[in-house]
């Protein structure tokens, strides 16, 4: 795995800010717009995916940053269980509410994966390198 420097550099996090981006799309319009409270919802679990990510990097130690990842999973699942609420109220149809729960298997599965991998590391975190971490990013 190459070095990663900041929380944008983490595949998870790419994943899970597309995955944000087409929650947010389908949300826009239709009668899944006026359903404030499922909508709003919705949309603060995808938002938790990715924030917990940079969160959990931004803290420097792999014990927190696996329990940020492991709360970014469940939020994945939150957003799941709020797919069926839209499926059945006829929010999305079959295939949009397909793609969109692939979507958030995809990222709970990369989340996994980058669990299993920080629990296998020798490297306990960036703050016990003893260089300090910029958390410089951006576009």
């Amino acid at each position: 795995m190459s070095a990663i420097k900041r929380f944008e550099d983490i595949e998870a996090w790419q994943k899970g800010r597309e995955f944000k981006q087409r929650i947010y799309r389908f949300t826009k319009s239709g009668e899944f717009a006026k359903d404030f409270a499922l909508r709003g919802q919705i949309r603060r679990a995808v938002i938790s995916v990715t924030a917990n990510i940079a969160e959990g990097f931004e803290r420097g130690g792999n014990r927190e940053f696996i329990q940020f990842l492991s709360n970014a999973k469940g939020s994945c699942r939150e957003v799941r269980d709020h797919l069926y609420t839209a499926l059945d109220e006829s929010y999305v149809k079959k295939d949009e509410f397909q793609m969109a729960y692939e979507g958030a298997l995809q990222v709970s599965r990369m989340i996994s994966g980058f669990i299993d991998y920080l629990q296998r590391s020798e490297m306990r975190g960036h703050k016990f390198t003893g260089r300090a971490h910029a958390g410089s990013g951006g576009l």
